[in-house]
């Protein structure tokens, strides 16, 4: 069975220790995991940024995972934004730093 379309954006900013460690893989495979549309990348030297779109329920899962992060990390902020989904992904990748 198809899961329904999405009809959520969660757009997640974490810093601390989250570059160098894996950080952006990691996101990327919770996303795909949750079966999650959108993108993570680096953005200056110590935040990552998420835009992931799908359900409400693996999107929580998601954003309880994305501030967990990875073992070698260190999440020590956050700023989460929740919207209506854009619909303009086909799956989660992994974009070049900003």
């Amino acid at each position: 069975m198809n899961k329904p379309s999405p009809n959520e954006r969660l757009h997640i900013w974490v810093t601390g220790r989250v570059q160098g460690v894996g950080f952006r893989a990691y996101v990327a495979q919770a996303a795909n995991n949750l079966g999650l549309t959108g993108w993570v990348r680096n953005v200056g030297y110590d935040q990552v940024e998420t835009v992931a779109e799908g359900q409400r329920d693996d999107l929580e899962e998601f954003s309880r995972l994305v501030l967990t992060g990875p073992r070698a990390s260190r999440v020590e902020g956050s700023h989460i934004e929740w919207l209506a989904a854009s619909n303009e992904f086909i799956d989660f990748t992994v974009r070049s730093s900003r």
